[in-house]
């Protein structure tokens, strides 16, 4: 498949006025100026006046439903969202619309660790049934992915006992949490030449382990200016890595933040109905951010910001002082790096997965939408059909979560299942 004649956006190099991308077998084969090289067997677009980028890589959603842990305690690292999320729900398809071909799909912040996301790569299709056929899996076969935490007011529930009901003491339960992994750790070492001296599993543990082993970043919801420097204190005093999400005080103390070389995803749009330690958020943050040399993404907390709209946070970031070419690292190249996948995607880039956009104009533009979107070389969405295009405007017969077959699969499985009736 070639896309030509389009304005190309590789993110990880200049501009191309007018030049073409060629796609085969699931991966970018080239990226180039001029004509394209198209022969009688190819396939080819011609994208007069359209605008090609990497697809957008959403670091912060709930799309798919939503899971984690429940009441039982305040940290629980050794849940996984993977087993809780509905693969057939409309959500994906909205991403879609909206660019996006990558999400972090994170578990609520209602915990001081609420379980392990999942990176999904948005597949679409009569063949997308199961979780893992949207899984990004590493090279050894596990499905990849960070672990939630959380601290300010949302983990803050006294009343349900074990958890916390000051910062203190939230700080308190996560250190001695991180103690017992060590501890677990040790135990697991040991084990390797003395295998009776192995230790019970314990799948919280486990998690952790990863963590302190790096294996596992940990994506830290925090938004008030100290609640930031304790997440910092406890990454620089444990040794795991960590990306701090939503950071409404960020521009506060975005020195300290850089000073610590931790990656931000920021939020522009919070808090409906009210979030008291989110009243500094500032459309300046991720500008600011960027200046002190800080790794600066964007993000929808999907339903927050909705999928759709996504390519709108990156115009807000430069409308707040963001560079061009730093917002729309914080789309696609810079979240790839974040979720250690940008040797796959995140721009154009020969031998990178063909997750590409095709967008009826700059970006940055609100009058821009979505035309296509493809991912590993297929076509995940296209506006130009009557049933796609009801996913990015919305409206009646526009699947919702609760009736995922008649969005996910073609007219005649439809028909199989409910008699002919549409």
């Amino acid at each position: 498949m070639v896309l030509h004649n389009a304005r190309i956006i590789p993110i990880d190099g200049p501009e191309i006025e007018r030049g073409h991308v060629v796609m085969q077998d699931g991966k970018i084969r080239l990226v180039g100026s001029g004509p394209a090289p198209i022969a009688d067997d190819v396939t080819s677009i011609d994208c007069e006046g359209k605008v090609v980028m990497p697809g957008l890589v959403d670091t912060h959603s709930h799309i798919g439903g939503f899971g984690g842990a429940d009441g039982s305690g305040p940290i629980q690292p050794g849940v996984r969202i993977r087993d809780s999320l509905n693969v057939l729900s409309s959500g994906f398809k909205r991403a879609l619309s909206g660019g996006l071909t990558t999400i972090n799909v994170m578990p609520g912040s209602g915990h001081l660790s609420s379980g392990q996301t999942a990176y999904l790569k948005l597949r679409y299709g009569g063949d997308v049934k199961t979780i893992d056929d949207v899984t990004i899996f590493d090279a050894d076969g596990e499905p990849t992915g960070g672990l939630k935490m959380a601290n300010g007011t949302n983990s803050q529930r006294a009343s349900e006992g074990a958890f916390p009901g000051t910062r203190g003491r939230s700080a308190f339960l996560v250190r001695e949490k991180f103690i017992k992994a060590q501890e677990y750790q040790v135990k697991l070492a040991k084990a390797e030449d003395d295998p009776d001296k192995a230790p019970a599993r314990d799948l919280d543990m486990e998690t952790l382990v990863e963590v302190l082993e790096g294996k596992r970043v940990v994506h830290h919801h925090t938004h008030r200016h100290d609640d930031i420097i304790t997440v910092m204190r406890l990454a620089k005093e444990f040794g795991f890595r960590v990306v701090l999400h939503h950071v409404s005080d960020g521009w506060l103390v975005a020195d300290e933040i850089a000073e610590a070389g931790v990656g931000v995803s920021a939020i522009l749009v919070d808090s409906p109905g009210g979030k008291h330690e989110a009243v500094g958020l500032r459309f300046e943050t991720p500008g600011i951010l960027e200046r002190a040399g800080v790794q600066t993404v964007v993000h929808t907390d999907d339903w927050i910001v909705d999928s759709r709209l996504f390519m709108r946070m990156a115009a807000f970031a430069v409308r707040g002082g963001m560079t061009r070419e730093g917002a729309l690292r914080a789309i696609t190249l810079t979240g790839a790096e974040l979720l250690d996948l940008d040797e796959r995607i995140g721009s154009l880039t020969v031998g990178k997965d063909a997750d590409v956009v095709v967008l009826s104009g700059d970006p940055l533009s609100v009058y821009t939408v979505v035309e296509q979107t493809w991912v590993e070389g297929e076509l995940a969405f296209d506006r130009s059909s009557d049933e796609d295009r009801l996913f990015a405007v919305g409206g009646y017969g526009a699947a919702n979560d609760t009736e995922p077959y008649f969005c996910c699969y073609d007219a005649e499985v439809q028909a199989a299942e409910t008699g002919g009736a549409k």
